[in-house]
């Protein structure tokens, strides 16, 4: 066990207890770096800011910040557009796989009471001297490295991992990482830029922890602060993206992605103000060049889509695609504020533009580009597929509510549904979130309610097939995803139409799977190379 002093030990049991975990950083860290001039660039910027037409989020997921060399290319990065005039907001993820060695970290402690953070202070330190960081950022990295292991010292000897203290755990590497790409922004650029954790701009939460949603009601505080921060200061704040504080001041996190979420939430909070919205445009960068129409992995002859609007974003995010998680996109809808997915291992590349339909519309227009019959195509793999029939159901009201009243009362979350006259088709996924749940439900035991007031059919192994499409011309394209499964010896056993009038899924068994995405792809990407040229 690390050596610590009495004091921390001490906090660090009563931490592990989850006792009273307010955030240890809240008062010792809250006092912001000295600013830096920002030289030639300061009085500029001051212009810059008053055009919320300049006004961006940028945020930057682990991947494209892992290393030295990356946080000094997105710093770069940042600067750029700087020069080009915008003036930005930074949300930033933790370096690397840093969340996942802080999981695995407190796992150790739990069940071995090893207290392990060797690789973890070896990249940051790494990352502080390779950058040559002022000393103040060392400083404070390497502070939160202390009260890091003082926390695993706590676990390790209580035994115990509620899930406040691993909330408190894995905000550790937003926490290091949002004050290494501010302290390169300062010394690479002359920038003022300014660490800030997400609850210091009022980033507060409900609904427990680990996935935590955020509380609307603290839109308007993030606003007046971001405002502050980038109008009145001219300041570039770097946010930690993934957490917050509950409304006791204790840490929470978003739930995986929940960087994306934070980002949006930070739009949306501009545009709940009654003056002009603070952001034009969220700019969320990843290590892909935007949204796909299929896996690349699966169909190498993938393309980019270049726009898509809300609706479709969250369809492909909900049914397989992981670029963008699909709570993130709510906020931005609500405040109307435009997502760019950009690639930041290649910037030039424009990426994919997530709008509403008009202004979607509009940017083909500008483009000269038709709206494609189908926009991606996506499969979510290892699902149930659940048959409930009955005679009964024909002319019964409330029957189908009898139904889901079963699901709802047990927690499970159904993906998609068919009906017929005297039959529902519904799938489970027993891998999702809550998928415990799903589990249980499909145990014999679970299923014995539905098996009171119907005929029940459990298949497994089966996978969902949505397609992201013009559904005006559903006919059309059921015709032909349908003609050229058989022609292949695809089964189709389900057919939905979601109620967002944008995705309609199939279910076929899932070794079919990627066999039915690369049919349906080349079917409508391949027939026309003009075409997928001009998407």
């Amino acid at each position: 066990m690390a050596k610590t002093s009495a004091s921390a030990l001490v906090w660090a049991l009563a931490a592990a207890r989850g006792w009273a975990l307010v955030a240890p950083s809240a008062a010792n860290h809250k006092t912001r770096l000295p600013p830096l001039q920002m030289g030639d660039w300061a009085e500029a910027n001051a212009a810059k800011a008053l055009d919320a037409q300049k006004r961006i989020v940028m945020k930057f997921g682990g991947s494209s910040i892992r290393d030295a060399e990356r946080v000094t290319h997105v710093a770069d990065l940042i600067a750029s557009k700087i020069r080009e005039g915008f003036t930005p907001a930074v949300v930033v993820s933790a370096m690397g796989t840093t969340t996942n060695e802080l999981e695995r970290a407190g796992a150790l402690a739990l069940v071995d009471g090893i207290v392990r953070v060797d690789e973890m202070r070896k990249l940051h330190l790494e990352v502080l001297d390779e950058l040559e960081l002022p000393a103040n950022v060392g400083y404070e990295v390497r502070q939160l490295l202390r009260e890091l292991e003082s926390l695993l010292d706590g676990v390790s000897m209580v035994r115990e991992l509620t899930p406040r203290t691993k909330d408190l755990l894995v905000s550790f590497g937003e926490r290091m990482s949002c004050r290494i790409v501010a302290g390169q922004l300062k010394e690479a650029h002359d920038i003022t830029a300014v660490p800030i954790e997400a609850w210091n701009i009022g980033l507060r939460t409900e609904g427990g922890h680990g996935e935590a949603r955020v509380d609307e009601e603290c839109y308007d505080d993030i606003a007046r602060a971001l405002r502050s921060s980038i109008v009145e200061r001219n300041e570039v704040p770097v946010i930690t993206g993934y957490v917050g504080h509950d409304a006791d001041g204790r840490v929470t996190t978003l739930g995986r992605g929940g960087s994306d979420l934070t980002a949006t939430t930070l739009a949306r909070a501009g545009a709940s103000e009654t003056q002009e919205p603070l952001f034009a445009e969220v700019q969320v960068w990843k290590d892909v060049d935007g949204l796909m129409s299929a896996d690349p992995k699966v169909v190498s002859n993938s393309v980019n889509v270049p726009f898509a609007t809300y609706e479709e974003a969250a369809e492909l995010a909900y049914f397989g695609a992981s670029i963008l998680h699909p709570t993130a996109l709510r906020p931005a809808q609500v405040g109307q504020c435009p997502v760019r997915i950009k690639n930041s291992y290649n910037p030039d590349h424009p990426g994919t533009l997530i709008a509403s339909p008009s202004k979607i519309d509009e940017e083909r227009s500008l483009k000269s580009l038709e709206r494609p019959a189908l926009t991606a195509i996506t499969a979510k793999r290892g699902v149930t597929l659940v048959d409930i029939s009955s005679s009964r159901m024909l002319g019964q009201p409330g029957f189908l509510a009898a139904i889901f009243e079963v699901f709802e009362t047990d927690g499970v979350s159904v993906d998609v549904v068919a009906t017929s006259e005297v039959s529902v088709s519904l799938t489970l996924d027993p891998k999702a979130h809550l998928g415990d749940e799903a589990k249980r439900f499909l145990s014999p035991k679970g299923l014995k309610r539905l098996e009171d007031i119907a005929r029940v059919d459990v298949r497994d192994g089966r996978a969902i097939v949505s397609f992201i499409a013009d559904v005006a011309r559903s006919t059309e394209l059921i015709a032909r995803v349908f003609t050229v499964l058989a022609q292949r010896g695809v089964k189709v056993e389900m057919l939905s139409q979601g109620a967002s009038k944008v995705n309609i899924s199939l279910v076929v068994l899932d070794a079919d799977a990627e066999e039915a995405l690369r049919i349906i792809h080349d079917e409508f990407f391949s027939t026309s190379k003009e075409a997928v040229a001009s998407r």
